[in-house]
């Protein structure tokens, strides 16, 4: 692979469509998450009305973690929490840095966000090739 290897358009955290695609039942959760002291891009803003008519189920945490606690924000079409309780499971894990494989979760949490088996496949190999340039 080459220096330039990048990801398909659309995939990867903030693509700037979750609202759109969740709006439109296509995407069932999105996830922000960031070190709390740098947490400048959260759609809280756009997504606050949908989440005050119950369109869209909000949660936050933060998980304390050295040098920096981690914000996670969540969102979900109702019907679809579940989501957001089993990738905050797996966020606590990242860090308390227990995770046992991170290409397994990598691809679960893709399911959770809704993208397809391709995008995850693309997402994975988009990884370990900067994985690859950084060893």
């Amino acid at each position: 692979m080459d220096d330039d290897f990048e990801l398909p358009p659309g995939i990867g955290p903030h693509n700037d469509r979750e609202l759109e695609l969740m709006l439109a039942g296509t995407k069932p959760m999105a996830m922000f998450s960031d070190a709390v002291h740098v947490s400048d891009y959260f759609p809280e803003t756009d997504f606050a009305p949908h989440v005050k008519s119950g369109r869209i189920i909000r949660v936050e945490e933060i998980i304390r973690k050295a040098p920096y606690p981690m914000r996670y924000l969540f969102y979900a079409l109702p019907g679809e929490e579940w989501r957001i309780e089993e990738a905050l499971v797996m966020c606590r894990n990242l860090c308390a840095g227990t995770v046992a494989d991170h290409d397994v979760d990598s691809a679960r949490m893709g399911a959770l966000l809704g993208y397809s088996e391709e995008d995850i496949a693309a997402f994975i190999n988009h990884q370990q090739y900067m994985k690859s340039k950084i060893s």
